[in-house]
């Protein structure tokens, strides 16, 4: 299909060479090894989807929300759900280690939304890296409370702190909001955590990379001793250990294993020849039929917002996502690229952590990544749910 190299290499799971020193000439710098942005997909690689034996209909829920589980298409738990939704039922704590996509959104709102219906004293913070996981987790919120009377606002940055403000002062029922903006109204006395019984740490590690491990920690030493704790990531490092020793108590941990994302993508590198410009190489490629849902990461703001310029110039149907863009914006870019209105989706990496979008054909890296984990959170947009996907990486 591609004229790409078809190299297989497995190093692309290895950080331990993943740099590689640029030349003799000037300052020597780190760049990525190219070769480890080039892998196959295993042959027939399909993950089997897991099905459960329990259903939601078993779990001693309110038939209210009964009904909105079943009115949204869910009949049978997911592994993480099964797994979780009982010890979350009785009150424990809990250290949930699982990836964006396996259902871990719903574990805790379903158990927790029943929990506040039943005790209206109950309120719930759940703390998550970026605004885009904060709104969809409201999304869902508002699916599975339908018609409880409970309420939840969404407390983020870029949006305005003023008619945040004002939906704190109602005390809604559930608070979601990202480390830095709950920062700012507890310092403004406008958010109390000794209220807050039920605290969710969402994307734990997505949060430590992003650089909000002090933020965390001075939110944890605010929250009242007796409280259920629940913990989600899918990696627990020594950074996520620290937070856990002062979050969770007797925790029971569950832990659903995933496929490597590497193993279902398709993986290669787009060479840039001398005398030919990056942009037109792209637009070679996102002109092919082929190329029907593309998330195109690039490594700044502003390079970013001059590369979606530039493809609507020619014609392409792009939107983007970038800490420049209002909230507003930002979720109107996200949703055409949901629905279809366009196709081509552009990002950087702190914007897009937390995304969780179906049926994306491509990830194309316009710019290399930083780090390994990067390219792996990168990368893994697509190919989700056992479905082949594609990621490719230029290289100047």
């Amino acid at each position: 299909m591609h004229s790409f190299s078809q190299r297989n290499h497995s190093r692309v799971k290895n950080g331990n060479n993943f740099y590689a020193k640029k030349g003799n000439f000037g300052r020597a710098r780190k760049r990525l090894d190219p070769s480890l942005f080039v892998s196959q997909p295993r042959e027939a690689q399909v993950q089997e989807e897991y099905v459960s034996n329990a259903r939601f209909s078993d779990y001693e829920i309110v038939d209210k929300i009964k009904r909105n589980i079943l009115e949204h298409g869910y009949l049978i738990p997911t592994n993480i759900q099964e797994k979780a939704i009982p010890h979350i039922l009785l009150g424990k704590d809990l250290i949930g280690i699982a990836n964006t996509g396996t259902g871990k959104t719903a574990a805790f709102l379903i158990t927790l939304i029943n929990k506040s219906y039943l005790d209206r004293n109950q309120r719930v913070l759940i703390v998550v890296p970026t605004r885009e996981l904060a709104i969809q987790i409201s999304d869902e919120f508002r699916i599975f409370a339908k018609g409880t009377g409970l309420e939840a606002t969404a407390i983020v940055g870029g949006a305005n702190i003023r008619k945040q403000t004002y939906a704190l002062r109602h005390r809604p029922h559930f608070v979601i909001g990202t480390p830095g903006r709950l920062k700012d109204l507890i310092e403004r006395r406008d958010l109390n955590l000794m209220l807050f019984q039920n605290i969710v740490l969402d994307e734990v590690d997505r949060m430590v990379d992003i650089g909000f491990i002090k933020d965390i920690r001075y939110l944890i030493s605010l929250l009242p001793k007796v409280r259920q704790s629940l913990f989600f990531s899918a990696t627990v490092d020594y950074k996520t250990q620290d937070i856990l020793r002062s979050f969770v108590k007797d925790p029971v941990t569950v832990t659903v294993k995933q496929q490597e994302a590497a193993e279902n993508i398709e993986q290669d590198i787009i060479k840039v020849e001398n005398g030919y410009k990056k942009i037109d190489k792209l637009h070679d490629l996102l002109i092919k039929e082929e190329f029907s849902k593309v998330l195109i990461f690039g490594r700044t703001k502003w390079g970013i917002q001059k590369l979606t310029n530039e493809l609507i110039s020619r014609g392409f149907k792009a939107s983007a996502i970038h800490g420049n863009k209002t909230q507003g914006q930002r979720q109107k870019a996200l949703a055409q690229f949901k629905s279809n209105e366009v196709k081509i989706l552009l990002a950087t990496d702190v914007a897009s952590r937390g995304l969780d979008i179906e049926d994306v054909s491509h990830v194309i890296n316009y710019d290399a990544p930083e780090s390994h984990d990067d390219y792996i959170h990168r990368i893994g947009r697509t190919g989700r749910a056992g479905k082949k996907g594609i990621a490719l990486t230029f290289i100047e």
